[in-house]
């Protein structure tokens, strides 16, 4: 169920405010009446509008909330969708044979967005399955970093949204809440150098195994803060890019009177530090890291998720 809410129209540099937000958001998955579970949103495939056909579907009817749906279900070891928006920034998603839908965001805002289909023939190499288009209206700029997607799956059975409901309870404000789960995520998780040195491509985060080794790389790290800001309702931007030279991801926040919180955290006291809880953990959040992290000419944005 989707409330059919406008977008409001604000003055440049103002930003719209949580009420808003939830306002315009869809209708939740209940957590239950003791769970301590507000719920999370919930991805559909209706399939009141799909694009390509049988073995590659992209189900666009809910693309006003800021996704698609996706799956593959032919022979071949992978297929690819391509999504390109307005910002005309082109991200490939992989998809392996299965029966299920995946949600894909729509980080480019509102306008025409490019999908293409291709399938894997034999190594590195594609077939076209189709090239179409589809408009998007999005019903509020934040319902993409709301949803859970490839890249940041969860659902309401998710351990990491039990474990954000338990750690955010009493939070004084979404601030509050934000610092909770960071701090959290930073004193729980370590970083796994083996695993940095041996991951391969098109590597996804499983956000609840990340919780139960208590071990992870960057990726790991900004998968499981955002799946658990996103299941307290709070936008969460996982980025990706580079931190220097090297590959890398951290998150961004918006929060209810301050705005999108770009990159960055309060910590005690009176600065303000780059959000990168992966830098932050391994190094103890010592001087000289929140230093770097800080500064966010060592950081160069590549993507949105």
């Amino acid at each position: 169920m989707r409330i059919p809410i406008p977008i409001r129209r604000v003055l440049p540099g103002l930003l719209l405010s949580l009420a808003f937000i939830l306002a315009a958001v869809p209708a939740l998955a209940d957590g239950g009446e003791d769970s301590g579970d507000p719920g999370v949103y919930v991805p559909e495939a209706p399939g009141s509008a799909v694009l390509g056909q049988d073995p590659l579907e992209v189900d666009v009817s809910n693309t006003d909330q800021g996704y698609v749906m996706a799956r593959y279900t032919g022979s071949a070891a992978k297929a690819v969708v391509q999504l390109t928006g307005p910002d005309g920034i082109a991200y490939k998603y992989f998809l392996p044979p299965s029966e299920k839908f995946v949600p894909l965001p729509l980080t480019g805002g509102d306008g025409t967005y490019a999908v293409d289909g291709y399938e894997n023939v034999e190594g590195s190499t594609y077939a076209v399955l189709f090239k179409l288009s589809v408009d998007v209206t999005l019903a509020s700029e934040f319902l993409p970093y709301l949803y859970p997607n490839q890249y940041v799956l969860f659902d309401q059975n998710t351990r990491a949204v039990s474990v954000a409901a338990e750690t955010a309870a009493g939070a004084e404000d979404e601030l509050d809440a934000v610092a909770r789960i960071y701090h959290y995520v930073v004193d729980n998780v370590t970083y796994d150098d083996e695993k940095a040195a041996t991951v391969t491509g098109g590597y996804l985060p499983t956000v609840d195994d990340t919780l139960a080794t208590g071990t992870g790389i960057c990726f790991d790290y900004a998968a499981l803060t955002t799946a658990m800001l996103r299941s307290q309702h709070i936008p969460t931007r996982l980025e990706i890019g580079y931190s220097g030279s090297i590959y890398h991801s951290w998150i961004s926040v918006y929060v209810k009177d301050v705005g999108w919180i770009d990159k960055i955290i309060e910590f005690p006291g009176s600065d303000w530090t780059r959000m990168d809880p992966t830098f932050a953990s391994n190094g103890n959040s010592s001087k000289s890291i929140l230093q770097y992290i800080g500064d966010g000419s060592n950081y160069t944005l590549q993507y949105l998720h």
